[in-house]
């Protein structure tokens, strides 16, 4: 699956934070699996041996929520969510990476993989399905939490984006101040 999925879908499950800072570390976590792809900057023989080893794990989601924790407001929430978004990210990739790309769950004690034989091409109708649901959800928010995924890289353009969808779904007026 594509590292945007992966994002939105781990912002997407952390709604119920109520701080931007927690919300986008948890966000950090769902892409987290994925620094094992920067073997890539090594070779490309490196990544094809190494990504969906190294940080596709245990230890990789360890590593990850505690340093979420460290650097939350709400340290037992954003723990536990950064656990589970970054076993989404797994879930995810064992579905949708492509046929025959195994993870390395219990890397390094083991080199035990597991992959699932149903796994789709990464460029399948089902990612981009599962894809644009998954940006759409992320507009939606902006109705509901008056926030979009937007707020990952700056709050004034999350406003920007969440008051154009309120004006243009909703119907809401706003006044611009001076």
């Amino acid at each position: 699956m594509n590292p945007i999925v992966h994002a939105e879908l781990a912002w997407l499950a952390a709604q119920g934070l109520r701080e931007r800072r927690d919300r986008i570390l948890v966000t950090c976590a769902g892409l987290a699996p994925d620094l094992d792809g920067l073997t890539l900057l090594v070779s490309e023989d490196a990544y094809l041996r190494y990504h969906h080893v190294i940080f596709h794990g245990y230890v990789g989601a360890l590593v990850t929520a505690t340093v979420c924790a460290a650097l939350a407001h709400q340290r037992l929430r954003v723990a536990a969510l950064a656990l589970g978004t970054f076993h989404l990210h797994l879930l995810c990739d064992l579905a949708g990476s492509g046929p025959g790309w195994p993870i390395f769950y219990f890397w390094p004690t083991s080199m035990h993989s597991w992959f699932w034989s149903g796994q789709w091409d990464l460029a399948s109708w089902q990612n981009a399905v599962i894809g644009l649901a998954t940006t759409l959800l992320c507009l939606a928010c902006a109705l509901r939490f008056r926030r979009t995924f937007v707020e990952v890289f700056s709050a004034r353009w999350d406003a920007e984006v969440t008051r154009t969808l309120r004006r243009r779904f909703l119907r809401e007026e706003f006044v611009r101040e001076p």
